[in-house]
């Protein structure tokens, strides 16, 4: 997606890829070319003809890994001691439950739930009931519910990050790309109805920005 961290950028867990020579590549290959010309609003789009699984898929596998490298580069700051709960503010505070291993919901530091999510995440996106290789015209049951709950995972890490580490953002000098990211994936989430509004709240005064926005 955006190549802002260069070269030597670390990611939190082991970066998704996607296959060459498959559908789900051709579509990769035009989001990066979307982005590339700074469109974030036809980048969004479903292309002309393409199914919406395959759509969907691929951007949840981007900006798994786009999260995925954005939380990696304030890793070292995010730890037990500093970030005891994963919140945003006073106000919001997240527990970890996967209905799996752990059902009951429960308290946990900022670093374990992102590990626990990344992880999650990372098996969900193996997992060829939910992301087959190869998608039918039917869509598996449970595929998109799976696609929210991701997305709305996913937007407690950026909530996270604007809440307790923007001292640290600014200096290491990745504070626009974190929110030309957000941007992406606030318009990308809105587009396709992923995440409830009332989910949104944290951070509603960056959305209100973004909504105000004309280009």
């Amino acid at each position: 997606m955006f190549k802002i961290f260069g070269s030597k950028a670390q990611t939190f867990k082991p970066k998704k890829s996607i296959k060459k020579g498959t559908k789900q590549y051709e579509l990769h290959q035009k989001i990066k070319e979307t982005l590339g010309s700074g469109d974030l609003t036809d980048a969004i789009k479903l292309p002309p003809d393409e199914s919406l699984q395959e759509w969907l898929s691929v951007n949840t596998i981007d900006f798994f890994n786009q999260s995925n490298l954005l939380y990696g580069s304030i890793t070292e700051f995010c730890t037990p001691k500093v970030c005891p709960v994963m919140s945003a503010g006073p106000q919001y505070e997240f527990l970890w439950a996967d209905g799996k291993d752990i059902k009951k919901p429960i308290r946990v530091s900022a670093p374990v739930y992102v590990d626990y999510l990344m992880t999650w995440i990372q098996n969900t996106l193996d997992d060829e009931e939910i992301f087959p290789s190869k998608f039918s015209d039917e869509m598996p049951k449970n595929f998109l519910p799976t696609i929210k709950a991701i997305f709305k995972r996913l937007f407690r890490v950026y909530a996270h990050i604007y809440y307790s580490h923007m001292d640290r953002v600014g200096p290491l000098g990745v504070e626009a790309h974190l929110n030309t990211c957000f941007r992406h994936f606030y318009l990308f989430i809105k587009e396709y109805n992923l995440v409830d509004k009332k989910e949104m709240a944290p951070l509603q005064h960056i959305i209100d920005k973004i909504n105000a926005r004309k280009d």
